[in-house]
């Protein structure tokens, strides 16, 4: 590694060149310094510029499915070269599965947006927000939302924790959106982010200024942020405070949003007792979470609340299972399931942390503060002379309503038990952290579950619900996946990274637009009624997606519906539905005026009626989105369909695409019967 960690900035890579002052990133379980970091002399304002033109300019110019194609790849070049990333990684003080949360958890993150992208949002850079608004009786005026690109950059402030998921999650959503962003990682770990980084770059698939990296302090930041930027921050809630109150986030406009340490909490029902797997259960995750990297996690539970029956239970379990399965030491040593903090500097501030609360009644009932006896590299065990090793350690505090516990976080391997004896009393005990990113309860008992859990949820951004049902399945009290919100009220910041296409939003200003159906047409690429419609020519299904058009539609003849249809349907089916098939109890339904059709069998007339039958560019109907039964259709009545071709949307990896057609039946008095969407697939050419 250089002397100088080095920033990738304006398209090159970046070192000072004789900085006055630079900090030693030292390794976390030999104290050997690894790197320096300065930004001396870097031109952090010409960074910002550069990615709110060249990189806007090259992200606009792809559509919302081929950045996601892009995110899929960028997955697949970290991929090959993780062994890279892991071995860096045991120096920040991982093990090999801690490695894997962060490593394979990043990479994760974007074969997860890339999927959701491709599914859930349009080919295009647009993207509607809810159902059309109509906004006049004659159907000429409409109202709609959509969500569009924001455009400046987003400015990604990491913790060390997580240097490689923890870029990995912004940057994903963001880069789906299409706003290119800058990252600045923790320093203690900021070494593990730039070779992420230099993958990427190396792969030479990233777009021109969609992705920079400043390795080291950015003094005079928010001087340099304006109206259309967003910075993202993860960290301490007292630095999110700080920073949230700069006038470029007061009144400047600048987004901000954040994820900050809270003092999670996990509850042991009251009938999850020693012996039942709701407590075993319970066992397990609280020692994994206190010892998965060393603690250092966000979501980490720092409040164990059990029943007061069960716990001198709990911690005797406790005692045991990391006596049982923890050994501490370098992650580099065969067997080592738990390694070093970061940083001397953060073992220090956690001990003082143990040591506040302590003073405030915590009781050490596991573990202890000495210095460790630990597993070196070379196999032999030795005093952590020189690394940022801490034991596991679990307080007890006889009074649970001490502020200290509910408001002092040590970030490390440290939780502290608290006792409860109603439902209510633990409820208040959760609340008391003043809003977290995750709770779990441990119960069995759903009117418990559901009772605690209504209580909580509005302080939490999460909240797992763990039995024996799901203990093998789930994925764990701190395990954000990027399909579910990420983030929580009150001190846990406010924020909501990850949180699937929510995350994409944060990076995209949804605006009202007010207008003609020809005019939203336009806009969003998606037919609304009232707009300009073509038909007469060739059938739409004989038409490629290459052919097909906005707008194209086939208005079919009329059929009638008859009495013996709706039998021959009801027999045929076994739908004898008594509004189908009696007379008199129709009539007495106020919805029906007698005997009427069934919609299912209306539906398929209307397929019937539009369908081209021969093979050709439709190779399959997959589906009905939005379907409404309006008007009821009685024996005698005719009916006919308009199908509009909707909306068009082509798949980048493959040789056809999507059609949403607009599938409206009307009657012989021309009042709408039935509405929904029919999705096609449609080849290319």
């Amino acid at each position: 590694m250089t002397d100088y960690l080095p920033s990738y900035v304006r398209g090159e890579w970046w070192t000072p060149s004789s900085p006055d002052r630079a900090t030693d990133v030292r390794d976390s379980s030999t104290g050997e310094v690894i790197t320096r970091v300065s930004t001396e002399g870097l031109d952090l304002a010409g960074a910002l510029d550069y990615a709110r033109t060249t990189g806007h300019a090259a992200l606009a110019a792809l559509t919302f499915h081929q950045r996601a194609v892009l995110l899929k790849q960028f997955a697949l070049a970290l991929t090959e070269r993780k062994d890279e990333l892991y071995a860096l990684s045991a120096r920040t003080g991982a093990t090999k599965t801690d490695s894997w949360v962060d490593i394979d958890g990043g990479i994760g993150v974007l074969f997860s947006y890339s999927g959701k992208g491709r599914r859930e949002l349009p080919n295009g850079t647009v993207h509607i927000d809810g159902p059309v608004e109509p906004l006049s009786k004659d159907g000429s005026f409409l109202g709609r939302h959509i969500y569009t690109t924001l455009p400046g950059v987003a400015v990604q402030i990491n913790a060390f924790n997580f240097p490689v998921w923890g870029s990995l999650e912004k940057f994903a959503p963001a880069f789906l959106a299409g706003m290119p962003t800058l990252v600045k990682p923790a320093t203690p770990t900021g070494y593990l982010a730039e070779a992420m980084v230099r993958i990427l770059i190396e792969s030479g698939l990233l777009p021109d200024g969609s992705l920079q990296l400043v390795s080291g302090s950015v003094p005079g930041l928010f001087e340099n942020l304006r109206l259309g930027d967003l910075v993202g921050f993860t960290g301490s809630a007292s630095t999110a405070e700080s920073l949230k109150v700069h006038p470029a986030v007061q009144t400047g406009g600048v987004r901000f949003t954040a994820e900050t340490d809270s003092i999670n909490a996990s509850v042991l029902g009251t009938d999850a007792a020693e012996g039942t797997p709701e407590f075993d259960a319970y066992v397990r995750q609280l020692v994994t979470e206190m010892t998965t990297k060393a603690g250092q996690k966000c979501t980490a539970i720092r409040r164990a609340i059990v029943p007061t029956a069960s716990a001198d239970a709990v911690i005797a379990a406790v005692r045991a299972r990391i006596a049982e399965k923890t050994v501490l030491g370098d992650p580099r040593a065969e067997g080592v399931t738990m390694g070093p903090l970061a940083s001397l500097a953060q073992r220090d501030e956690v001990l003082r942390r143990i040591r506040e609360l302590q003073e405030a009644g915590g009781e050490i009932v596991v573990g202890s503060t000495d210095t460790p006896e630990v597993r070196l590299a070379d196999g032999s065990t030795g005093p952590a002379s020189n690394g940022a090793f801490v034991s596991p350690v679990l307080l007890r505090f006889a009074d649970p309503q001490t502020d200290a516990v509910h408001s002092v976080e040590a970030f490390g391997p440290v939780s502290s038990l608290l006792t409860y004896d109603t439902t209510a009393e633990a409820a208040t005990l959760v609340a008391r952290g003043g809003g977290s990113l995750v709770t779990s309860i441990a119960t069995h008992d759903p009117a418990q579950a559901v009772e605690l859990a209504g209580r909580i949820a509005p302080f939490n951004g999460r909240m797992l619900l763990l039995d024996r049902d799901d203990a093998r399945s789930s994925t764990g009290h701190g395990s954000p996946l990027p399909n579910l919100v990420h983030g929580g009220p009150g001190r846990a910041g406010g924020g909501e990274e990850l949180g699937g296409i929510r995350a994409v939003h944060h990076h995209m200003q949804r605006t009202a637009v007010q207008g003609s159906p020809e005019m939203l047409t336009a806009l969003t690429g998606v037919w609304h009624a009232g707009a300009a419609a073509h038909s007469g020519g060739r059938h739409p299904f004989r038409k490629s997606l290459a052919e097909l058009r906005i707008g194209d539609q086939i208005a079919s003849a009329s059929r009638e519906v008859t009495l013996d249809d709706i039998e021959t349907f009801a027999h045929f089916t076994g739908d004898t539905f008594y509004a189908h098939m009696d007379e008199e109890a129709a009539a007495a339904n106020p919805f029906f005026p007698g005997r009427v059709a069934h919609g299912y069998l209306l539906v398929s007339w209307a397929a019937g009626l539009f369908v081209d039958p021969e093979p050709g560019p439709v190779l399959a109907n997959y589906g009905l989105e939005n379907l409404r039964f309006v008007t009821p259709v009685s024996p005698g009545d005719e009916i006919r369909v308009d199908l509009t071709a909707k909306q068009i949307t082509p798949r980048e990896t493959d040789e056809y695409g999507e059609v949403r057609w607009d599938a409206v039946i009307r009657n012989q008095k021309d009042e709408i019967v039935a509405t929904y969407d029919v999705l096609t697939l449609v080849s290319k050419s």
